[in-house]
């Protein structure tokens, strides 16, 4: 694969790991609720942006746009709720390593899904191992009592789960230019999230430079241009080498929470990381391809 394209993946999960630092920078102003309508608010406008600049046909038929405006709800209204709420009480690492359990999630949701992919020994063993990174992640919480914090890590595994749900869903849509794909499920999880966003936090009173900063770099950056630049790169590098961005957000997350905000990295942290690695490593599948090569 070109080195341009694993500098692509890399700014992909460098840029994807920090918008955990961003949601507790915004959550100093903003609700959680609020703060997923500003990134998928900002993302909707930057992909309408490229989508009309490029001339994408985002004409489509009704059925199409009402099932991506739905799919916009699962795949970035919710989620991009949930870890905010969660990270009330947990640091950007933390969830960041949350995210990371993505795959397991699809793996398991598309075995049960009608016409789904079958989880294979190896894949199911994966899962497995990605399950006990997670309890070693839980463990300074149990070991505290703090339930709060227990509570904020069952929230936030709550997205994945949504993404697992979201990806075989998206299946139905794949030969729509996933250009006009982003644009109408961001604009669906914004109609979606704004009156909810409003209702029950009230109309948003910005006063910091920082909260504006934010939301430009978490909407515009990382989910406009982020998925703009996934989405022309998985035809040409294909599902599996691009799906290694799940390896650097983590990392990512851990290190700007430490670099920006003084976040702390405890060892079962550092431990569940590294015991989810093992498990999606599993599920890739690859090294053991190279070897029985």
């Amino acid at each position: 694969m070109p080195l341009r394209h694993w500098l692509i993946i890399f700014l992909l999960g460098t840029g994807w790991g920090t918008s955990f630092m961003f949601n507790e920078l915004l959550l100093r102003e903003l609700g959680p609720l609020t703060v997923s309508l500003g990134r998928v608010g900002f993302g909707a406008l930057g992909c309408w942006v490229w989508a009309l600049g490029t001339g994408r046909p985002l004409r489509q038929p009704p059925g199409v746009i009402a099932g991506l405006l739905g799919l916009g709800v699962i795949f970035f209204a919710i989620p991009f709720a949930l870890f905010p709420l969660g990270q009330q009480y947990i640091s950007g690492g933390v969830a960041g390593i949350i995210n990371a359990t993505t795959p397991l999630m699809v793996i398991v949701v598309s075995h049960f899904w009608p016409g789904g992919e079958r989880a294979t020994r190896l894949k199911a063993l994966g899962v497995a191992v990605g399950f006990a990174g997670i309890i070693i992640l839980t463990q300074p919480v149990l070991s505290d009592g703090g339930g709060a914090e227990l509570w904020a890590i069952l929230v936030a595994l709550g997205a994945p789960v949504c993404y697992g749900f979201a990806t075989n869903i998206a299946r139905r849509f794949a030969r729509i230019d996933p250009t006009v794909l982003a644009t109408w499920s961001l604009t669906g999880a914004t109609l979606f999230i704004g009156p909810v966003a409003i209702g029950l936090e009230g109309a948003p009173q910005i006063t910091m430079a920082e909260t504006w900063f934010s939301l430009c770099m978490i909407g515009f950056v990382m989910t406009s241009a982020a998925f703009i630049a996934l989405y022309r790169l998985l035809p040409v590098a294909g599902p599996t080498m691009t799906s290694t961005v799940t390896f650097i957000t983590p990392v990512s997350a851990l290190l700007s929470g430490v670099v920006v905000l003084d976040e702390v990295i405890l060892p079962a942290h550092l431990a569940g990381m590294a015991v989810i690695f093992l498990g999606l490593v599993l599920i890739d599948q690859r090294l053991f391809l190279a070897r029985r090569a």
